[in-house]
């Protein structure tokens, strides 16, 4: 139950360890509604064409800067687009130097701009044996592509299939599992004693598969990995609240224009950089587990990382219900922001 005591809370500044900035025209639309509240954000490299090489990192972080609204405090943590032509010499150049934080693995068509993801893993050992030797995080996307795999449970097969099998072979990998879906990866998760961690995203602690699909069909909830049973929501939310360190959050916020989301076949994808920290301040509330929303939001991401946690900080106001906008414009056409479905409480100040 909610602790009525507690209307204002305040935190160090949150991280989102797992965001899509795009690039050009809505990279300079949707970063400032990030920069409002995260210090930091790993940033993936999905573009087209993918951010491959430490060069191509360089260079898109430069745009990010670039793009930064006036006064803003942000920085990006870039990430190495892993192909299986990924030279080991580069990732390793890449992370010594600070140009990239991590290396972002796609299975080969797992969500959106992964064509030229990995589908022999044997391919890609070298460049993890390397990330393992100098501790570079590897971020998965755990999902397998086999058509012959039910999407609801692609991400429990990969963990069986892919996961574990490549964990055996270089057993000193530090791994974030990220945007987990299921209470299989929590578990997982949970059992593992050291380098392995998991982000959790704003709208799978709020949607399950219902909300997408009861009732007719809402666009602006599908996403990939897409969200589950009511059951596996319930293990996520467990797992976000319970303050361990494995757990924290990575919005994996993914802009598409409303043309794109609203087609025959639609874009996966949910924009939820706006009104995320109001999102996840309701969550724990109900839950009566506020005090743990700093360190999911704020310590753990660090800790993880090997970073310092932010030195600043933001204000918490519970109150009259807070309002955001419906829609973000782009040059390219409206981007319609993440709606939970309940009223928000919780206005952030600072």
């Amino acid at each position: 139950m909610p602790d009525r005591t507690i209307t204002e809370l305040t935190i160090r500044r949150p991280d989102d360890w797992h965001l899509h900035l795009r690039d050009g025209a809505m990279l300079r639309a949707v970063l400032p509604e990030t920069t409002r509240h995260f210090a930091r954000a790993i940033v993936m490299p999905n573009l087209v064409p993918p951010v491959v090489t430490s060069t191509d990192a360089m260079e898109y972080r430069a745009r990010i800067l670039a793009a930064l609204p006036e006064g803003a405090k942000f920085t990006p943590l870039m990430t190495l687009y892993l192909t299986e032509d990924t030279e080991p010499a580069d990732v390793r150049t890449a992370f010594e130097a600070g140009i990239a934080t991590a290396v972002k693995l796609y299975p080969a068509g797992a969500t959106t701009n992964s064509a030229s993801g990995v589908r022999d893993f044997e391919k890609v050992r070298p460049v993890l044996e390397t990330m393992a030797e100098i501790g570079m995080p590897l971020c998965v996307h755990g999902e397998v592509t086999d058509s012959d795999i039910d999407i609801f449970d692609r991400e429990a097969v990969f963990i069986d299939k892919v996961l574990k099998p490549l964990r055996k072979k270089v057993p000193d990998l530090r791994v974030v599992m990220e945007h987990v879906t299921t209470s299989d990866a929590v578990d997982y998760v949970r059992d593992s004693h050291k380098n392995m961690a998991a982000t959790i995203t704003t709208h799978h602690l709020i949607i399950n598969r219902n909300h997408i699909l009861a009732g007719g069909i809402k666009p602006h909830f599908y996403c990939l990995p897409v969200a589950k049973r009511e059951a596996h929501r319930v293990a996520l939310v467990q797992a976000a609240i319970s303050g361990d360190k494995r757990f924290f959050l990575g919005t994996d916020s993914a802009p598409h224009t409303d043309p794109n989301k609203l087609q025959a076949c639609g874009c996966a994808g949910i924009f939820t950089a706006p009104n995320t920290m109001s999102c996840l301040a309701e969550v724990f509330d109900v839950a009566g587990k506020l005090k743990k929303l700093e360190a999911f939001t704020s310590l753990n991401g660090p800790n993880f990382y090997r970073l310092p946690p932010n030195e600043d900080t933001i204000t918490l106001i519970k109150g009259d219900p807070v309002r955001y906008p419906d829609q973000i414009p782009t040059e390219d056409g409206p981007v319609t922001v993440f709606d939970p479905g309940f009223d928000l409480h919780w206005r952030v100040e600072g």
